[in-house]
């Protein structure tokens, strides 16, 4: 059996041909390879509550899920969804019509780009961000068009430039995909910016994907309001969530959507034609969740809210310039005062330098010169991982 030939052609569409292997797995491989602390991928190290790992375990016995559960999802997890967004802000949303279940906020956002946009479509989307946003456009044959968050003057946040994001829109812009709790840099949209984000949707008539995984991670004075809770947004907006952020349960792959009923069918005629249906004893165990008492959000908030503070003193006290996240479990850092002006160089050689991998935020900016200092750390990691990581973090001292 002779192999293919050379051809003219590559065998990479070319619509992704710039995306390659992503970063995490790039750099998960590198821990593993050099038996580091892998502070890269955003994955928690313990389980999540025991009972909701039980509700998966009873599903599985009682054969609930074990074959190919309703497309939409299971009625159970899209009453849960729907019950959370009125509880938690006032949302109400038709569990049969407005809510569609997904193989994590991955598909989501895939699904719905790849359902909503056309070729020569452009989507505003703040930078940096999760690389799965570029490639999903780039599939769909939109083009994004970046608004940068930069840090602000007190080099303490990064701060969204409204005059920016407005002069970002243009005729050809159909969506504007905004992420708060914003990954990787920690930000949380104020109530203020929210409101001139619609008020900019409604007045340039623009679909909004909002993904807001991180809705219960934010931390201090701040407040995730969902702007489809905002006038003019309810019927414009698509709100992507999952389970794997805020229940430590991220194999497990399960996310959804809320949206109008328009827009959910819509969604839903791309989505099945990509996973179809996934996770079915999962979204059993994830109903359960969803209903579990305001202590286990307050008490999961609370836990990472102090890891964020350990590993933070622990960046700080070996020589890294913080900003400290209000949001998600990610603390985003500058490597200048090292002497280093290369996040991708500087996290190739942290394994071998400190035996801790990070991941660089250069890749989630289209001008890679915009974040080409920036380093990202992950959090959601037992106590005694984050202090060992601190302590090898500061031989970069010596």
């Amino acid at each position: 059996m002779t192999g293919m030939t050379s051809t003219a052609r590559p065998f990479l569409n070319r619509r992704l041909a710039e995306f390659g292997t992503t970063i995490f797995a790039e750099m998960s491989a590198l821990a593993a390879s050099t038996g580091s602390i892998n502070l890269g991928q955003g994955f928690p190290d313990t389980d999540g509550p025991e009972e909701i790992r039980e509700a998966a375990v009873r599903a599985l016995r009682d054969g609930r899920g074990n074959q190919y559960p309703p497309g939409p999802g299971v009625p159970e997890l899209r009453t849960a969804i729907a019950g959370h967004q009125a509880r938690r802000y006032g949302l109400v949303v038709d569990p049969d019509t407005e809510v569609l279940v997904t193989a994590g906020a991955t598909e989501a956002i895939a699904a719905t780009l790849l359902a909503l946009l056309e070729p020569g479509d452009e989507v505003v989307a703040l930078e940096p961000y999760y690389d799965s946003y570029a490639a999903c456009i780039a599939m769909a044959g939109a083009t994004r068009v970046p608004v940068t968050l930069r840090p602000d003057a007190e080099r303490t946040r990064f701060r969204l430039d409204l005059d920016e994001l407005r002069a970002a829109v243009t005729d050809r812009t159909r969506l504007l995909l905004i992420n708060t709790p914003h990954n990787p840099t920690g930000t949380v949209l104020t109530r203020a910016e929210l409101t001139a984000i619609a008020e900019l949707a409604v007045e340039r008539n623009l679909l909004v994907v909002t993904d807001e995984v991180y809705e219960h991670l934010v931390f201090d004075d701040a407040e995730h309001i969902p702007l489809a809770t905002l006038p003019g947004m309810r019927e414009r907006t698509v709100t992507i969530s999952s389970a794997g952020k805020t229940f430590s349960f991220t194999g497990w792959k399960v996310g959804w959507l809320t949206a109008p009923p328009e827009l959910v069918a819509a969604v839903r005629s791309a989505k099945q034609f990509l996973t179809y249906v996934s996770s079915g004893p999962f979204q059993y165990a994830i109903a359960e969740a969803l209903r579990l008492p305001d202590s286990y959000f307050d008490g999961f908030r609370a836990d990472l809210l102090r890891k964020r503070d350990l590993l933070a003193d622990g960046l700080r006290a070996a020589g890294f310039e913080v900003y400290l996240p209000r949001g998600t479990y990610f603390i985003t850092t500058d490597i200048t005062p090292f002497g280093e002006k290369d996040a991708h160089t500087f996290c190739r050689t942290l394994p071998e330098r400190t035996g801790v991998v990070a991941i660089p935020n250069s890749v989630f900016y289209d001008n890679h010169e915009a974040g080409r200092t920036q380093v990202r750390f992950a959090f959601c990691k037992k106590d005694e991982v984050l202090t060992e990581a601190a302590d090898r973090l500061r031989r970069l001292n010596g």
